[in-house]
């Protein structure tokens, strides 16, 4: 039988969690990651890669509402004497994964610039083929943890004559800067936060800047009376609010700071601010009032060298980027084992599959908030239960049928919110399935020590 040797896939945020409560446990790991460093989604580079940020990219969480419980922001003070932002930039989020893999000696167990190619079970064990520079090599584990991302692989949106059209179409994972559109006449498909940047970001230099939205958007600064909105909405929370009660609050605030859509141009939102993926961005109606980005319904049809919208007005541009989101990927699995791609993620806590009881997904959720909080309990919880200190419920099919028919908050039907979560109640059933002492800080030198 074969000893206890796992492969975790990525070595973005929710990887590195993922590996260092691994060690911590004592548990022999091993990750791959196509990059040369840690990261992830969060390694900003010019050309096209896995990465979807580009180069004034800020996440849209603050900071106190972005931070692994093992290695906070204060922690990362002391440690390297670095001050963030509120909304902490790619660069400064970076430095922050690499200090947390620093500090927890994570690095001799990743091996960088490796693809990983294929996943198959044979005997109960994970048989991984991988490919480094050209060589290609297969090994043995006794579990898999899937961490690699749902950023991208992009999804393009459909159109009636798109296969005909000539003008220059791009995804905004292919955005990485401004400068490329200076001059030029763009517009800009999408309501979510990738659109309303690059809109921003485009109609700085750009000659003429028009969004399209498919439905309204609810636009939510990124502060409420001077803090933080995300933490403005956590203080519903404390007050045991439910969510529905939470929803309406968020609504009314949002619409007293900002008016309706229509006073903008913009279509009204026909769902609550939670019913879909929230858009926040403080730029996106200054832009608008000041004549620098145009509102556009949604579009018709694209024809050989222009666009037509649905109120049969067309337009030529230089640009169409289409910021529509992107398809759950898991290349190296044959689709008959695990195809996410379409529909509803049937997982237990996001994270277990109901026959594959060697299987993990760590960070296959999208909150309504920051991912790798909730990544680095849904780690815990798998490192424990490899260790024999956790056991999943027997009916987990069940369970994971009643979250699927039961999810957080009822949003709009579409493949971007098959795996939403709400932030703070996702976090509170993670944590039922950990002790309270679930927290450990304990670096490299003090885990060899402890050894």
């Amino acid at each position: 039988m074969l000893e206890t040797r796992v492969c975790v896939i990525g070595a973005g945020p929710s990887g590195i969690a993922a590996l260092k409560n691994l060690l911590d446990l004592n548990i022999a790991v091993q990750c791959y990651d196509l990059n040369d460093q840690v990261g992830g989604n969060w390694i900003f580079s010019e050309k096209t890669s896995h990465s979807s940020v580009f180069e004034t990219t800020h996440i849209i969480s603050s900071k106190l509402l972005s931070q692994y419980e093992d290695y906070t922001w204060d922690d990362h003070y002391k440690n390297t004497g670095t001050i963030v932002s509120n909304y902490p930039s790619h660069q400064e989020l970076k430095d922050y994964f690499q200090a947390y893999a620093a500090h927890f000696g994570l690095l001799p167990q990743i091996q960088f610039k490796t693809k990983v190619l294929s996943c198959e079970l044979v005997n109960e064990n994970w048989k991984v083929e991988i490919e480094q520079s050209g060589v290609f090599q297969t090994e043995i584990f006794t579990h898999l943890v899937v961490c690699n991302g749902h950023h991208w692989n992009p999804r393009y949106p459909s159109y009636s004559g798109m296969e005909e059209y000539s003008g220059k179409l791009i995804h905004s994972h292919d955005y990485k800067n401004a400068a490329p559109f200076k001059g030029k006449s763009i517009l800009v498909i999408g309501g979510g936060n990738s659109a309303c940047d690059v809109a921003v970001e485009t109609s700085r230099v750009a000659r003429r800047v028009d969004i399209s939205w498919r439905r309204g958007y609810r636009i939510l600064p990124k502060m409420f009376f001077g803090i933080p909105s995300d933490m403005v909405m956590s203080r519903f929370v404390k007050f045991k609010l439910p969510l529905w009660i939470r929803a309406k609050l968020a609504d009314m605030t949002v619409r007293i700071i900002t008016g309706p859509n229509k006073n903008y141009g913009l279509p009204e939102p026909e769902i609550s601010v939670v019913g879909s993926h929230p858009t926040i961005n403080d730029e996106l109606l200054y832009r608008i009032n000041h004549g620098k980005i145009k509102p556009r319904l949604d579009i018709k049809s694209f024809e050989k060298d222009k666009v037509v919208f649905k109120d049969n007005t067309t337009e030529q541009y230089d640009y169409v980027i289409a910021c529509t989101g992107y398809i759950i990927t898991h290349p190296f699995f044959e689709k008959s084992l695990i195809d996410f791609s379409e529909g509803k993620v049937p997982l237990y806590l996001k994270m277990l599959h109901g026959d594959i009881k060697n299987l993990y997904f760590i960070g296959l959720f999208q909150p309504l908030g920051c991912i790798w909080p909730g990544s680095e309990l849904q780690s815990k919880i798998m490192a424990r239960e490899i260790a024999g200190l956790w056991k999943r419920p027997a009916n987990i099919k069940e369970k994971i049928k009643d979250e699927i028919q039961n999810p957080h908050y009822k949003q709009i039907d579409t493949p971007r919110h098959s795996i939403t979560v709400d932030f703070h109640k996702f976090r509170q059933e993670l944590l039922k399935h950990l002790p309270r002492n679930f927290r450990n800080k304990s670096g490299i030198n003090e885990r060899s020590n402890a050894n």
